[in-house]
């Protein structure tokens, strides 16, 4: 059914936290590691040892194992082959590193609902993986909720998103019976709840603003009232808003939702974000005589991109935000709600590796430029945000000791840098394979179509075997969307 018949219980009446929560579907997948495995990448996660900080291989998947002097593994594939095999630039996901990281999130959150956020990286078979591991799934757009139903996602465990749901959005939302649309502006309600058939209600959460400064860039901050998202606690709009969704007979209104921003490495904000959603829960009781029984923390948890870099404590965060939330749900005399996160980055980043070819060295005054086969068409977040990355040489061993480069890619723009200032050998030369790690997440899903380079392939690997994800888009492909004269 595409959407929930009314119940007997009265609007207005608050349903208890049972009851609107997504169930998790039955786990299909192997289970769960013991917990003692060391993990690389985004910092430590529950039962597992932090890496070391320095440690080159710390931000790789924890399968990544050197060959030699000259060559890396992950998932027990040479990288080297990977690139001769399916061409480069070319990403490569590991199953078991995704897995992994499903797991330590459902093991540091056992009592809340873990929704992977789609928008870091989707495709069929990391829809069925977050399936299979027992996470939802939050979307941005018809594109992405198509394809995450098409592929067999249990809709009602999928919430929609975005500041700005175009009617083909909430139709496509409406039609599959998706489980939660987050509410972002006021004009959304109107529109919303008339497109609900008569007799349904469709369950909603409201995206509010608590006025929290919180990310690793202006541009990716989103819990201030000087940005697109959410509705203002400050000056009123979320408790208008709120007022107006009880008011509408086809929405109802299971709970309130908070993304704080993207790369957040402190826990404070997060408890900060807990202390102010109470208290807007609290006035709800009060005014309304409504309990919302759900609280969507969002995601926005911070990796590490470069070793040594700092990465968010995901048991000192899971820990800390229960007591904040029992704590003072306990003072507002409030029963707990139930808790949602929405990781993306801190799931996908890590797991990916990307590979690129050296096309051109040149060297100019004191620089010196390194130049591959692609760049900010496959990767723009260095050009949008200055992200820094740690390109390793692979497949040959240097004779030369490392000196400080720019990596820049293939695009008619002086922007169009990957790495700025990164230690590779002296004697880089075209023809040398570069591996960059943290590559999973933002990148694809960024991808252009710029000076119709075409964008790359995806390559799984796990257990000593790597298989086509999502294949190379061709210049056929991008002349077939050309109609022409």
């Amino acid at each position: 059914m595409s959407h929930r018949t009314l119940p007997p219980a009265a609007h207005g009446a608050g349903v208890p936290a049972s009851a609107a929560t997504m169930a998790p579907p039955p786990r299909t997948a192997a289970p769960p590691p013991s917990g003692n495995e060391p993990l690389s990448g985004s910092g430590p996660l529950p039962g597992m040892e932090p890496p070391s900080g320095s440690e080159p291989l710390s931000i790789w998947p924890r399968s990544a194992a050197p060959l030699g002097h000259d060559d890396l593994a992950v998932g027990g594939v040479p990288l080297t082959e990977i690139a001769d095999r399916f061409g480069t630039p070319v990403y490569v996901l590991d199953e078991d590193e995704v897995r992994h990281r499903c797991r330590a999130y459902l093991r540091a959150f056992p009592d809340a609902d873990v929704c992977y956020a789609a928008k870091a990286f989707l495709c069929r078979a990391m829809v069925h993986w977050v399936h299979e591991e027992g996470l939802g799934l939050d979307v941005c757009s018809a594109g992405e909720l198509e394809l995450a139903v098409t592929t067999g996602f249990p809709p009602e465990r999928i919430v929609l998103h975005g500041n700005a749901k175009s009617p083909a959005d909430l139709r496509a939302a409406l039609r599959l019976g998706v489980g939660r649309i987050v509410i972002d502006s006021t004009s959304e309600i109107a529109r919303l709840a008339a497109a609900v058939p008569a007799g349904s209600r469709q369950r909603v959460l409201v995206r509010v603003v608590p006025g929290i400064a919180a990310g690793g860039h202006a541009k990716i901050r989103t819990g201030t009232d000087d940005q697109k998202f959410g509705l203002s606690i400050a000056d009123g709009s979320a408790q208008h808003a709120i007022a107006r969704i009880l008011s509408q007979p086809r929405l109802e209104l299971v709970g309130l939702h908070c993304h704080l921003g993207s790369q957040i490495t402190t826990v404070k904000p997060y408890l900060s974000a807990v202390r102010r959603l109470i208290g807007l829960l609290a006035r709800i009781h009060e005014q309304h005589g409504v309990t919302l029984p759900e609280l969507d923390l969002g995601g926005g948890h911070g990796i590490a991109y470069r070793p040594g870099e700092p990465a968010l404590d995901l048991p000192s965060l899971s820990t800390k935000i229960r007591a904040e939330l029992a704590g003072g749900c306990a003072a507002a005399g409030l029963p707990v709600p139930r808790l949602a996160v929405e990781p993306g980055r801190a799931i996908a980043g890590p797991a990916g590796v990307v590979l690129y070819r050296v096309l051109a060295v040149k060297r100019t005054g004191a620089h010196t430029f390194v130049a591959v086969d692609g760049g900010m068409s496959d990767n723009p977040r260095p050009a949008l945000y200055g992200v820094r990355y740690a390109p390793r040489l692979i497949g040959r061993r240097p004779s030369a000791a490392p000196e400080p480069v720019t990596v820049v890619g293939r695009h008619c723009e002086a922007g169009d840098v990957l790495a700025a200032d990164v230690p590779l050998p002296g004697d880089i030369r075209p023809g040398d394979l570069l591996a960059v790690p943290v590559a999973g997440a933002y990148h694809l899903s960024m991808a252009s179509g710029y000076n119709l380079v075409g964008r790359p392939p995806v390559i799984a690997v796990t257990k000593g075997h790597a298989r086509l994800l999502v294949r190379r888009e061709s210049l056929a492909d991008i002349q077939e969307r050309d109609i022409g004269l």
